[in-house]
């Protein structure tokens, strides 16, 4: 049996991963949004205030839009070392140079009051602006797609720098019996194989390399139909974060041990 690493503050990485699985941000008298519930354990001086506090009215109003979700984050700000974690979901974080990325709401758990958070017109996704960092979990790693294609609804992360998505619907979908029922019932949900969400553009398509959703509060859901924006609903390796830039560029993300 292997022995296990002890840490302490001086030996936990500084906004890196830990392992697959928890993220260390480290705070020097600075502030970032935090999805409730993701941190695990901390080190130092942090206080977590939640959004709408009165002191931090101006930090909210030019970083923080989306009323939907507000109850679901506070301001963690002070001195010292944050653990970020999702039950055991791969946890990564990525650089957003001057760009767009959309990601699902219940997948996002952190990131930089650089970066400013929209209410995206797709249900249950998130729209991140400008440039800083961000963390977040997904169910199995990260793969990163090129437009033109269609994806599985439950396996799609977000999307950087392209159109928002529209629904495919396989003909046997709409013409069969049991897409019939769905449709008027919700039973069944629905399949990649029968529903998919089809990017076209240029940009970068994020998926988890599962079909598994993760749970995800309900918050701006589409009832019925699991894997449709908002319907439902994270690890990564140690290393630099990749970048997502304003334009369709290099998403080579690095993999250390």
């Amino acid at each position: 049996m292997s022995t296990p690493v002890i840490h302490d503050p001086s030996t936990l990485p500084s906004d890196d991963n830990v392992n697959a699985y928890t993220f260390c941000v480290e705070l020097k008298g600075s502030q970032w949004f935090l999805q409730k519930g993701k941190m695990i354990a901390y080190y130092g001086r942090i206080d977590f205030n939640g959004i709408g506090h009165g002191r931090l009215d101006r930090l909210v109003r030019t970083s923080f839009h989306s009323p939907l979700h507000a109850s679901d984050w506070v301001v963690a700000e002070g001195s010292g070392k944050m653990l970020l974690a999702d039950r055991a979901f791969d946890v990564n974080s990525y650089d957003l140079d001057d760009g767009n990325l959309t990601i699902r709401a219940g997948n996002l758990l952190a990131y930089q009051p650089s970066l400013a958070l929209k209410q995206s017109i797709v249900p249950g996704f998130l729209t991140l602006l400008g440039t800083g960092k961000f963390v977040a979990a997904s169910n199995g790693p990260v793969v990163f797609m090129e437009p033109p294609l269609r994806v599985d609804p439950q396996a799609l992360v977000g999307w950087a720098d392209c159109p928002s998505p529209c629904h495919h619907y396989d003909h046997g979908y709409m013409t069969g019996v049991m897409g019939g029922l769905r449709a008027l019932t919700g039973l069944g949900g629905a399949s990649g194989e029968e529903h998919q969400f089809e990017f076209a553009g240029a940009g970068t398509v994020l998926l988890q390399s599962t079909e598994v959703l993760m749970a995800d509060p309900g918050t701006g859901t589409v009832p019925h139909e699991p894997g449709v924006p908002g319907a439902g609903s994270g690890h990564g390796q140690q290393g630099s974060a990749p970048r997502l830039p304003g334009q369709l560029g290099d998403l080579q993300r690095r993999f250390g041990l």
